[in-house]
């Protein structure tokens, strides 16, 4: 029964090994993703700390993630919703 557990679900040692590889690599991914953004924390401290709004620089790279095509039409729905609503 133990030798079953060690082998893995692809039936030998070799599936034990490479499931083992697969989640040592991710760890080491979310790592590098947990340092990715402490820098930009960092960055957007920076940039508060020099006068920037990091809300304004958020919204900016979520903009400039987007086709303009995309980001029109957000726009032209959300302003129809905002006049329907009274709020221009």
């Amino acid at each position: 029964m133990a030798e079953e557990r060690q082998e893995g679900m692809g039936g030998g040692q070799v599936a034990a090994d490479e499931l083992r590889l697969l989640i040592e690599r991710a760890e080491r991914l979310e790592e590098e993703k947990k340092g990715i953004a402490d820098d930009i924390k960092d960055v957007m401290a920076e940039a508060k700390g020099r006068g920037y709004d990091p809300k304004a620089i958020r919204k900016i790279l979520s903009i400039r993630k987007k086709k303009k095509e995309e980001y029109q039409e957000e726009e032209a729905i959300l302003e129809t919703y905002m006049h329907a609503l009274g709020m221009i």
